[in-house]
């Protein structure tokens, strides 16, 4: 199945290229998402999808494999598995940024997406709801990222400026004491992948295919509930001749 959503960011298009390529920045905006390890250019994480009563876990891999900053794209490719059965959820999204009249910036986001196992029985029609749901939770998300971002450099900037008439000092005290002090042992540097710590308020984070699709589900069942019902009313008159 291929869609194509977009959505409106309110950074500038470098600052927004920047931060959707920085796959463990966004990952948490994404939801039902949470990244367990970065291994190099390859991030190890999980989703959790939930079918009315029934979860569904899967867990896998996606790589920026795409990065081009000039134009401003990014390609994504993720492949997961369920952790418990046999069904698979595969991906490849290319985002386009373009500079907004407003100084914002519009992705447009195009995916090509491979389903399998229970959340593909709802077929395209409910999964395009989905998508575009999931999509616009998370621009809300990032959005919110952006401007908390934004907020805590301004926060920043102010604080600079209060302590910078104490900086000259400190450095010279520091450059003194340097020169007394033993040199540090060189620091080791850890190989292998990159544990992510967890936030314990996304424990329970899923994406609820029933509450994004529940209304489209039954717009769609509304033709076939007026045929049965015809259907029965037939078999009565029948019935009653």
């Amino acid at each position: 199945m291929e869609f194509t959503n977009e959505f409106h960011v309110p950074s500038d298009i470098d600052t927004t290229f920047a931060t959707l390529t920085d796959l463990e920045r966004v990952a948490p905006c994404l939801p039902g998402a949470t990244l367990e390890e970065v291994d190099g250019d390859e991030y190890t994480g999980r989703v959790k999808v939930k079918v009315g009563p029934i979860q569904v876990s899967y867990r896998g891999t996606a790589k920026l494999i795409e990065k081009d900053a000039e134009n401003h794209t990014g390609k994504i490719e993720a492949r997961g598995k369920e952790t418990r059965g046999a069904g698979t959820a595969n991906a490849d999204v290319v985002a386009e940024m373009h500079a907004a009249d407003d100084g914002g910036t519009k992705v447009i986001v195009h995916t090509d997406i491979n389903i399998s196992g229970k959340p593909a029985q709802f077929g395209r029609g409910v999964m395009a709801d989905v998508g575009a749901k999931l999509i616009d939770t998370f621009a809300e998300r990032l959005r919110e990222m952006i401007e908390a971002d934004e907020a805590g450099g301004q926060d920043d900037a102010q604080g600079t400026d209060a302590n910078a008439a104490g900086v000259g000092e400190a450095a010279a005290s520091g450059a003194e004491q340097a020169a007394t002090d033993t040199p540090a042992a060189p620091v080791t540097q850890a190989t292998g992948p990159r544990k992510i710590v967890q936030d314990p308020n996304r424990e329970d984070d899923a994406l609820d295919l029933m509450e994004v699709a529940g209304a489209a589900t039954a717009k769609r069942a509304i033709p076939a509930l007026a045929a049965l019902a015809a259907l029965i009313a037939l078999i009565v008159w029948l019935r009653n001749r």
